[in-house]
């Protein structure tokens, strides 16, 4: 391609409103220009990438044995309200009606359709395993669309499904898959780290997310260099610390004591003068509403509730901080009064489960809220005073605390999920009637897998890994174009002719030139093709030529330009292509 022919609308300032990386640099470089919010077009150089990121997204899926399909975007309510997500997805899922009425939405993903195929072709397990994919746009009302192609309102997704008779035809399928996202991955220039992950909406069994580590990312990740273990924080946990002496042996034989705390309402307070109760002496009560029946979450003052790990508890579809004016009627209190002590299995308004942070477990000499206003409890025994609460998970891992495998302190940093896989289990194809003959001859549902993959958020992860105060340094592997040639002197002849001629013979070699014929400054030359960031630049001027050679640069860290003899170019671009994993057409 000559750039005097290519839409590449390059900016010389920095979008006002990007504040990552990738969202920057992709606009600057003329990848990307923004429709609306959460909404991008994609230009030629970064459609480039992305047909190729496809296509060895599609190579790795085929070469697991998955079969592509192209399915439906626009899906009828009915088939949602079978699964049961029709609700579920609330307000992130974009509904419309026909012109006869009929509710229809944009697919978020297709477990749902998949699993309809499934459910009217597949019949016997002598049909199994099966695994199906497809790449393809998906639509999500995203309610802060931001950072570029990290967060959007429209995106394309590989999305595969797997079809097995029982879980260990499950466990193969997920590692088929776990593998072959190591090579995806790979491939495209991402480092990426494996954590144990919430499954969400998706439910299921388990599942693990790929993530890259990058301050654009708005995951939290814990892990241990130590021996490995990494996990969302919707999922972490560390080693539980031995209780303090204070609250192991203080108040065990004391009797609940209720004392005055007027206008005291947050733990802060409780901790000042003349209360003096400190944050890892108070019960923090929290009220949420999970499927809309209201549930109380109790973690010590000084922890923060991981709302993903009281949803995981719940088995609820969705859990919500519970409104101001539905507290006071259940519990009898406002919030900063509130406890679950005597609240047992029913409250003013009914039956309600409480769930207690294990890290709580056997304490007593514990302070919490009265359900009283301006009153409090104290001496409070876990053991004695809240055995009705289900002792679980429920608090967020801080940095430092222990590893919970080898004790040794854990990180926390921020991270992209680029993709994420499921055991789904039954979940769908029971809900579904998707059953299936097993050998025996009696019906049984059918196994499934869920697997997915951002095509966009591997574009800007890339970008996000391998940029500089320039611009882009592209992967070699899924780089718009291998090779910028830069004539410096568009005035003379010879000059061009040696480009002209180098551009030509690349080209037919299948080797993915562009050619700045612009008749522009060298200078300017120079900017656009590091802001573009293509793998190689190859100068060509006046002083070199007269000694047959050209300016030789890499795109890569700390690389020096090198003369290199004309004849010598095309055999050294292509091992440099094949080395960087890309592929001469």
């Amino acid at each position: 391609m000559r750039l005097t022919k290519a839409f590449i609308p390059t900016l010389k300032e920095l979008p006002a409103d990007a504040q990552v990386a990738s969202h920057k640099l992709l606009v600057r470089a003329g990848f990307i220009r923004q429709l609306s919010a959460g909404i991008y077009s994609v230009l030629p150089l970064a459609q480039r990438s992305i047909l190729t990121i496809t296509e060895i997204v599609r190579e790795e899926m085929n070469r697991i044995g998955a079969q592509e399909f192209y399915l439906p975007a626009l899906n009828p309510r009915e088939i949602w309200e079978e699964s049961g997500r029709w609700s579920v997805m609330g307000d992130n899922m974009f509904r419309l009606k026909d012109r006869k009425g009929a509710d229809l939405c944009l697919a978020m993903t297709h477990e749902e359709i998949f699993t309809v195929l499934a459910r009217a072709e597949v019949r016997s397990y002598r049909q199994l395993p099966q695994t199906w994919y497809q790449i393809q746009t998906k639509f999500r009302d995203e309610p802060r669309p931001k950072s570029g192609l990290l967060r959007v309102r429209q995106f394309t997704m590989k999305d595969s499904y797997s079809f097995d008779l029982g879980k260990e035809g499950l466990d193969k399928s997920f590692e088929d898959h776990r593998q072959a996202y190591v090579k995806i991955f790979t491939r495209c220039g991402l480092k990426t780290v494996q954590v144990d992950a919430h499954s969400g909406a998706m439910g299921g069994s388990g599942s693990t997310e790929f993530m890259v580590r990058t301050d654009a990312g708005e995951d939290l990740i814990a892990s241990c260099e130590a021996c490995g273990y990494a996990a969302n924080t919707e999922k972490a946990r560390s080693k539980i610390e031995t209780p303090d002496a204070y609250a192991a042996a203080d108040g065990v034989q004391l009797p609940l004591e209720e004392f005055a705390t007027p206008g005291v309402v947050t733990i802060e307070a409780l901790q000042r003068q003349p209360y003096g109760v400190g944050a890892k002496r108070q019960l923090k009560t929290l009220v949420y509403m999970a499927d809309g029946k209201p549930v109380i979450a109790i973690v010590r003052g000084d922890d923060s509730l991981n709302e993903a790990k009281l949803q995981t508890a719940t088995g609820a579809n969705e859990v919500r901080p519970a409104h101001a004016e539905e507290i006071p009627p259940l519990m009898g209190a406002k919030p900063g009064s509130l406890g679950g002590v005597g609240l047992g299995e029913k409250s003013a308004s009914g039956a309600v489960r409480v769930f207690l942070d294990e890290r709580l477990a056997g304490l007593s000499g514990m302070v919490t809220g009265a359900n009283k206003d301006g009153f409090h409890l104290k001496n409070v025994s876990i053991t004695r005073d809240l055995s009705h609460a289900k002792i679980v998970d429920l608090r967020s891992v801080v940095e430092g605390e222990g590893c919970p495998n080898c004790g040794k302190p854990l990180q926390v940093g921020k991270s992209l999920e680029v993709g994420h896989i499921f055991k789904l289990g039954t979940r769908y194809s029971a809900s579904m009637g998707a059953n299936i003959l097993g050998e025996d001859g009696k019906e049984t549902p059918i196994v499934m897998g869920s697997y997915g993959i951002g095509v966009e958020r591997i574009l800007a992860a890339a970008v996000e890994l391998h940029n500089d105060a320039d611009g882009i340094r592209w992967p070699m592997s899924i780089a718009p174009y291998h090779v910028a040639i830069l004539p410096l002197q568009m005035q003379d002849a010879d000059v061009r002719a040696a480009a002209e001629k180098l551009y030509a013979e690349l080209t037919a070699a299948g080797v993915e030139a562009l050619l700045d014929d612009r008749d522009e400054r060298a200078g300017v030359k120079f900017k656009d093709a590091d802001l573009i960031g293509l793998p190689l630049r190859i100068a060509v001027g006046k002083k070199g030529l007269a000694e047959g050679k050209v300016e030789w640069k890499p795109r890569t860290p700390g690389s020096q330009v090198e003369l290199v003899a004309i004849a010598d170019v095309l055999a050294k671009v292509k091992a440099a292509v094949a080395e960087g994993g890309g592929k001469i057409r």
